[in-house]
C-alpha cells in the first residue's frame, strides 16, 4: 500500500484508481486496530492527509468520467507519515510510462 500524493491529474488510470483503493485499505487497516507503522516509517502514508487525498481522487475520477460510489469511512486521525512527493514522482514515472505524460 502506498500514498502517493503526486497531482492526480498527472495519474494513469491504473495508478489513480489503485491509490483509490489503497486509501480505503489504510482506513480498513487503522479502524481494525492493527498497525500501519512500517508503512509510517516507510514514507509511504500521512494518516492525517487520507480523507484530503481521497476526496481529491475521487474528484479526478469523477472529472475522467468514473464512478465513484465508495465514501471514505470515518477513522481516528493521527499526525504521523511523512510522504516524500518528489521521490514518488520519480518512482512513478519509473514504473509507469503512462503517468506524467
Amino acid at each position: 500500500m502506498r500514498m502517493w500524493n503526486v497531482e492526480t491529474s498527472q495519474m494513469c488510470d491504473k495508478h489513480l484508481l489503485g491509490e483509490h483503493v489503497e486509501m480505503h485499505m489504510f482506513v480498513g487497516t487503522i479502524n481494525q486496530g492493527k498497525s500501519i507503522n512500517g508503512y509510517v516509517n516507510n514514507g509511504l502514508v500521512e494518516v492525517d492527509n487520507l480523507r484530503k487525498r481521497h476526496d481529491k481522487i475521487s474528484r479526478e475520477m469523477r472529472k475522467r468520467g468514473m464512478n465513484h460510489a465508495s465514501p471514505l469511512p470515518d477513522y481516528k486521525k493521527i499526525q504521523i507519515g511523512n510522504v516524500n512527493i518528489k521521490k514518488n514522482e520519480i518512482e512513478l514515472k519509473r514504473r509507469c510510462k503512462n503517468c506524467f505524460r
